[in-house]
């Protein structure tokens, strides 16, 4: 029979190794995160007032550069023919249902190419079209 009397002592809790492991994870967040969308090719949009809407999936970008060259995500098109265009966008949509494509055309850019693009995209069945600007200064 074991009469010792057993004092109670309050559980220690060390705070150390879970210190160490938010900071690995803050870490980890802060080195991994995007913070800005670099573009690589230059490009003077538009200018318009209106708020941008943000979008659920992500979109395919359409570039159209002052020369009228293409560029899916960032990728050149190897020519303006339409039929090369609609390769390059279907190749870029891979099968995916309700995708977006976001034409971003410089302000210089012909009209015939806009024009090219929009057809392109019509002719594959991609109705959710948008035309990327840039925000206005001048508010009324």
């Amino acid at each position: 029979m074991n009469l010792r009397q057993f004092t109670k002592q309050d559980p220690e809790v060390n705070l150390t190794p879970l210190i160490d492991v938010v900071f690995l994870l803050l870490i980890f967040f802060m080195v991994s995160t995007t913070f800005t969308k670099e573009s690589e090719i230059t490009v003077d949009l538009p200018e318009a007032s209106a708020e941008p809407v943000e979008a659920v999936l992500a979109p395919i970008d359409l570039t159209i550069d002052v020369k009228g060259r293409f560029y899916i995500n960032q990728q050149k098109v190897v020519n303006r023919q339409i039929g090369t265009l609609k390769k390059a966008i279907k190749l870029a949509v891979d099968g995916r249902k309700d995708v977006s494509l976001v034409i971003s055309a410089d302000a210089n850019t012909p009209h015939q190419a806009v024009i090219t693009a929009m057809d392109a995209a019509r002719q594959l069945g991609i109705v959710k079209l948008s035309i990327a600007t840039k925000k206005s200064n001048d508010r009324p």
